[in-house]
């Protein structure tokens, strides 16, 4: 049975309209992937993409919780993976274009107001779908850490350094609105650069909102043992399971919560309107 945890005052109705992104829809190629800037894809939802190259780097962390353990290096092939969270307005293009059952809380009036906040509300398969329809795919547990992170070890996306408010959008509380209680997907923090974070809250590879705003969710069944046998190449996860790994903390999780290395899983059908979802896309052979 599908879930949805109460935060805060529930607002919103199944969505009636939909916003466009830009002056109009560009032509799609061959599946649905766009040319994009400077050679980078992107898919049939006109996100950006970021090419993260291949190569190891470190997963996990021995100095966090039991599901983090142990430390490995993992081995990528370079992909492709969104550069922000998927927007409202993005996520309601979607859903006009397949007609695809909204989300209990979705808010008509957000497509509008706060159309460039992550979309929340979403269970596994809703972002599973979104991804198929762009052309595009979620990204394994161990892609989006290495988005999240690079490959210095460092806990958060912007380094060590504990996050504060400026730079990531966490511990908030209980739930006031999408235009209140979320962050646009492209935001860094005005203050960063006095803290010693010239890039703000991005990622080694220029990645917004790896930790807190929406939580997302990945592709991988969840195995809390899964580090200790993982493969060392491209891993995927387990073969099947209960749960699917969630990343990246969200508005109410503690600064211990959007750790890069923090591991969460849920029900396929569980839904909370802290989690959204980024894709992922394979580079073109």
């Amino acid at each position: 049975m599908t879930r949805m945890r109460t935060v805060g005052w529930t607002v919103g109705v199944i969505m009636a309209g939909a916003l466009t992104i830009g002056a109009g829809e560009a032509p799609t190629g061959k599946d649905g992937v766009l040319p994009g800037k400077d050679g980078v894809p992107m898919g049939k939802d006109g996100a950006p993409m970021v090419l993260i190259p291949e190569g190891a780097f470190t997963m996990g962390s021995n100095e966090g919780l039991g599901n983090e353990r142990p430390e490995h290096k993992v081995f990528l092939n370079s992909y492709y993976i969104d550069q922000y969270e998927v927007t409202i307005a993005r996520y309601a293009k979607f859903l006009q274009a397949t007609g695809h059952k909204a989300p209990p809380l979705w808010d008509e009036d957000s497509v509008e107001s706060a159309g460039n906040r992550p979309a929340v509300g979403l269970d596994w398969n809703d972002a599973d779908a979104y991804c198929k329809w762009a052309g595009k795919r979620l990204p394994t547990e161990a892609e989006w850490e290495k988005a999240a992170r690079g490959t210095d070890g460092r806990r958060y996306p912007w380094g060590h350094m504990q996050p504060f408010p400026d730079i990531a959008n966490y511990n908030r509380g209980q739930w006031v609105s999408y235009a209140i209680t979320l962050n646009p997907v492209e935001t860094l923090g005005g203050m960063s650069v006095r803290h010693g974070t010239k890039e703000g809250g991005k990622s080694p590879y220029g990645l917004y909102q790896m930790a807190g705003n929406a939580a997302e969710w990945v592709a991988d069944w969840y195995d809390r043992e899964y580090y200790g046998k993982s493969q060392e190449k491209n891993p995927t996860g387990p073969k099947d399971g209960e749960k699917r790994v969630i990343r990246g903390g969200s508005w109410s999780d503690s600064p211990a919560g959007i750790r890069s290395t923090a591991r969460v899983s849920a029900e396929p059908d569980y839904r909370d309107l802290t989690l959204g979802v980024r894709c992922a896309m394979d580079v073109p052979k």
